[in-house]
């Protein structure tokens, strides 16, 4: 016989819950609380971590948080600040610091006291009113809990004692917002337990948004929504909540309504707590709640109430189970239910507001504080190599007293030398203590430790686990794991993109060491940024996400190290792969007196896709019988991707490609490994020109923004683009172009747009894939190579 609660269950997954939760709801009544469940650690909330050698570590289940580790952890929460450019990331990121205490005054991003927003720290930033960098800064908040009754227990439930405030130690990082930057958002979400996905009251879900979204999804970083500048004409929140849900997939809904909107925004309606909170005083900093809801929002107001408890009943077990049971469910319950539901990543709470009108900001704090996971509610995971190689991985406990595992995820040159950012993941870092780089095994002393605040800095003596610090003197690379020598665990590298820009530069006037100096540096703090000298031209060539990207650096050259550079004409990562198959036999002979060269090879190319590796070229080997020895293999290897570096049509890196050697000869005193080296090369390009093959170039996935009466004009400008419309948006001024166009063909776009709109629109675009050029351009494209190499000779 079935039990009422597997029942239950059943139902839930059906998906019948949805019809029982509107029958039973409008039953609910914001009633007595009852206590709040802990909120158990999610077990599929997992981090990355990659095998290391033997550790000396206990096993996790021998490790436990005491009691003072645990209160310190949960007065902890690590966050960051993402999304799509100009949503007012940093302008609330200085509203935060403002209202917590940690500047005096506030100072608007493109203000006109010339100051600048904290976070926008470097010139460049101030100048053009982006952000460039991630910054990170702490700050101490005391949060209301989302239910202020006194718990019946009277026990400590994870929302405060009985309701009480308290509290929480807040590491921040502000992230770019530009898809040229998305390395600094990369590494931030790798290395945080919680985030901020701020949105567009007007312009709604965005590309960068997705892109970001996309990024938390991958290191399972659990967020609060926060719908910003609810001041602007046009702002609907609602259509944003059915976009959020719509496009990025996310069971989404709101625990406040906006109470007015555009010029009389004038505060929120708490759902959760059931009250109206508004802000006054100067700069909105004196928080007032009342339980009068305004007449004309109250019906509202409760039906938004209904479909949130409706939405957190289908995401949360134990709340299903009471609606079912038709038990009452308090503000604690909803509460619980919310943060059980929002760690496990199965519920986004929405929050709305003006940042910039100084609304709705502190319940945003409140909501990181309630809803987002400490450091204990992460799981982390490493693998143990003194375990077979296919052995489950282990857990990295954030405990103070075992041994320290803690990864570099930001370098950046500071006034004092390298400054190191860190994520403590275990253990205890102390100022002076001796660490050991997991990658190179080296050790080193830690001389100075620091807690930054922008590009201020406080010194410490430790920093524990769980929590974010600076460290000066510590040579490293970006992603390498450091612990105290007793264990060998290392954490995962995070997820670098391929650059889609190259460009040649060269110091204007003679070469001075701070040319080579100014390129090492910004390889060691960015890993998207890539330099390389081009063995034809001599040329030093750098690589990058975007134009802006690379002119950003080409600046900073400028203006941190005095060298003044000359740039050639962006060029496009074209690449060069085959689409069908095609066989090989060939032979390489050389004889000039004595021992000559000698290779057979017989085998095929195939085509290739991304493996669950991430590589999209192969080799492998087939040969039996000895025809070829095995002594021999690395160096046809090494032969297959010296070809793979420069194509046979137009000298572009070939992918996608898998070699598979079947037969071969060779002579015991003419072969060598040399010989079958080029043998190798000579097969492949033997074979690549029978497979089909083509030129890819990348096509970038395009937003534009523009006020509806230029509709027209920018359609038409897309389409002499050679661009594909995927998808238009119209709302009541301004309409949104969704559409996919080359890279090659977006050069220039940015001043084509401002004559084309009369300086109103506005676009964005971030890589989506590489695909073949149109035929007419290939043979253009092959045409130009082979004169420009005939010249050569």
């Amino acid at each position: 016989m079935i039990s009422r609660a597997a029942r239950v269950s059943r139902v839930a997954r059906s998906g019948a819950l949805s019809g029982v939760l509107r029958a039973t709801v409008s039953q609910m009544r914001i009633g007595t609380p009852g206590a709040m469940p802990a909120a158990a650690t999610p077990s599929h909330i997992l981090r990355w971590a990659s095998s290391a050698p033997t550790s000396n570590q206990p096993p996790p289940e021998a490790v436990e948080l005491t009691d003072i580790d645990l209160a310190r952890l949960r007065k902890q929460r690590n966050i960051g600040i993402s999304a799509h450019i100009d949503s007012g990331k940093t302008t609330l990121t200085e509203r935060v610091l403002y209202y917590t205490g940690r500047v005096k005054d506030i100072h608007e991003v493109r203000g006109r006291d010339g100051v600048g927003a904290k976070m926008d720290h470097m010139e460049l930033e101030r100048e053009k009113g982006i952000t460039i960098q991630s910054a990170a800064t702490f700050c101490d908040w005391e949060a209301t809990p989302p239910a202020l009754e006194r718990s019946l227990t009277g026990e400590k439930d994870g929302m405060g004692e009985g309701g009480e405030k308290e509290r929480y130690a807040i590491n921040i990082i502000d992230t770019p917002g530009h898809v040229d930057f998305t390395i600094e958002v990369e590494r931030a979400l790798r290395v945080l337990d919680g985030a901020v996905l701020v949105l567009c009251a007007v312009s709604g879900v965005q590309s960068q948004t997705i892109t970001v979204d996309r990024q938390m999804k991958r290191y399972n970083v659990p967020r609060v929504c926060f719908i910003n500048k609810m001041d602007r004409a046009g702002a609907n929140p609602w259509r944003v909540i059915d976009q959020i849900r719509q496009k990025l997939r996310l069971n989404a809904a709101a625990v406040q309504v906006p109470i007015g909107a555009e010029d009389n925004l004038r505060g929120v309606v708490d759902l959760v707590r059931w009250k109206a909170i508004y802000n006054h005083g100067y700069k909105g900093v004196d928080v007032v709640e009342t339980d009068e809801i305004p007449a004309d929002l109250k019906q509202f107001a409760e039906q938004k109430r209904q479909e949130l408890v409706e939405q957190i009943c289908d995401a949360d077990e134990v709340l299903g189970d009471k609606l079912i049971m038709e038990e009452p469910i308090s503000n604690h319950d909803l509460a619980a239910g919310i943060r059980r539901a929002a760690i496990t990543r199965k519920f986004t709470p929405v929050y709305v507001g003006s940042a910039f009108k100084n609304v709705g900001v502190q319940p945003v704090l409140d909501g990181v504080c309630a809803y987002l996971p400490d450091p204990s509610e992460v799981a982390v995971e490493a693998t143990d190599t003194k375990l077979p190689v296919n052995s489950p991985p282990v857990q990295v406990i954030p405990a103070s007293d075992v041994a320290l595992v803690g990864l570099a995820f930001k370098l950046e040159e500071g006034r004092f030398g390298q400054l190191t950012y860190m994520r403590v993941y275990q253990g205890v870092l102390k100022r002076g203590g001796v660490i050991f780089n997991a990658r190179t095994g080296k050790k080193v002393k830690v001389p100075r430790l620091v807690r930054m605040h922008s590009n201020d800095m406080e010194d410490v003596d430790s920093i524990g686990a769980g929590e974010i610090c600076a460290m000066f003197g510590v040579e490293c690379s970006s992603g390498d794991t450091f612990t105290d020598g007793t264990t060998s665990y290392t954490m995962t590298n995070m997820f670098v993109p391929d650059p889609v820009v190259s460009l040649s530069i060269k110091p204007s006037g003679q070469e001075t060491p701070n040319f080579s100096k100014a390129l090492n540096r910004f390889q060691k703090e960015d890993p998207t940024f890539r330099v390389h000298v081009d063995s034809e031209s001599q040329e030093t060539i750098i690589s990058g996400m975007g134009e802006l990207h690379l002119d950003i650096y080409v600046e900073r050259m400028r203006r941190e190290y005095r060298v003044d550079c000359q740039v050639g004409k962006p060029q496009v990562a074209f690449r060069e792969t085959i689409t069908q198959s095609s066989e090989f036999a060939y032979t390489h002979k050389k004889q000039s007196g004595g021992a000559g060269q000698f290779g057979k090879m017989i085998g095929r190319l195939e085509p290739m896709s991304v493996d669950e590796n991430g590589k999209d070229v192969g080799f492998e080997n087939r040969v039996t019988g000895g025809n070829i020895p095995n002594n021999y293999m690395p160096s046809i290897e090494k032969g297959f991707h010296d070809a793979l570096a420069k194509g046979a049509l137009s000298g572009h890196n070939t992918t996608g490609v898998k070699m598979i050697v079947e037969d071969g000869a060779h002579h015991p005193v003419d072969s060598s490994e040399m010989a079958f080296r080029i043998t190798s090369a000579g097969a492949f390009r033997d074979a690549f020109h029978k497979a089909s093959p083509v030129i890819l170039e990348p096509i970038m996935k395009v937003e534009i923004v523009a006020p509806i009466e230029f509709q027209g004009s920018v359609i038409g400008g897309i389409n002499q683009r050679r661009g594909t419309i995927i998808d238009t948006e119209i709302r009541d001024e301004e309409f949104t172009l969704i559409c996919e166009v080359a890279l090659n063909d977006m050069f220039g776009y940015s001043s084509n747009i401002r004559g084309l709109t009369q300086g109103k629109g506005e676009f964005s675009m971030e890589y989506k894939d590489h695909q073949p050029v149109l035929p007419n351009i290939q043979m253009k494209m092959v045409e130009d190579y082979r004169k420009k190499q005939a010249e050569k000779k």
